[in-house]
């Protein structure tokens, strides 16, 4: 190891393997149990909850891409396996023709509406309901924060996209 790193102690990588794999088997159990009640997968739970939550139930490419954390090329190809299963369109931005928006579909509303109780659900069982307000507020705090500083710094660095 570089006498420049300071190796993890035993607590912070006791802390940091946990937080890996616990999210892996989060994430994994989240899409397991959205899977099994019908055709979405996470990914596609969260563009149309995103979609749902816009303005006029579109968003700009970019801007969806930033907030589902996609490279654009792979943006373009998940909005396009959802477009062929109707949920989402791509149209042009009204005030730029040069740039699409995607734009939830009736269909796609009704797959997330039908989606929403079970997703519910299945984050209550594994993570919310095994933390109390306190622990809540905690994670929430840590978790804004290192968003929020992840998201600046790829700001700042003009090769991230």
């Amino acid at each position: 190891m570089s006498d420049d790193v300071k190796p993890l102690d035993p607590a912070e990588m006791a802390c940091w393997r946990a937080v890996i794999e616990a999210s892996q088997r989060l994430l994994t159990q989240l899409e397991d149990d959205l899977r099994e009640t019908g055709e979405l997968g996470f990914a596609d739970y969260h563009v149309l909850v995103l979609l749902s939550e816009a303005p006029k139930q579109r968003l700009r490419m970019g801007e969806l891409a930033h907030k589902l954390i996609f490279s654009p090329s792979r943006l373009t190809y998940h909005v396009g396996t959802m477009e062929r299963r109707g949920l989402v369109v791509r149209e042009p931005c009204p005030d730029d023709r040069r740039g699409s928006q995607a734009v939830l579909t009736a269909t796609g509303l009704l797959a997330l509406r039908d989606a929403a109780p079970h997703h519910l659900r299945s984050v209550r069982r594994w993570f919310v309901d095994d933390l109390d307000a306190a622990e809540i507020a905690v994670l929430t705090k840590v978790f804004t924060r290192l968003g929020e500083r992840l998201t600046a710094a790829r700001g700042a660095d003009p090769a991230s996209g």
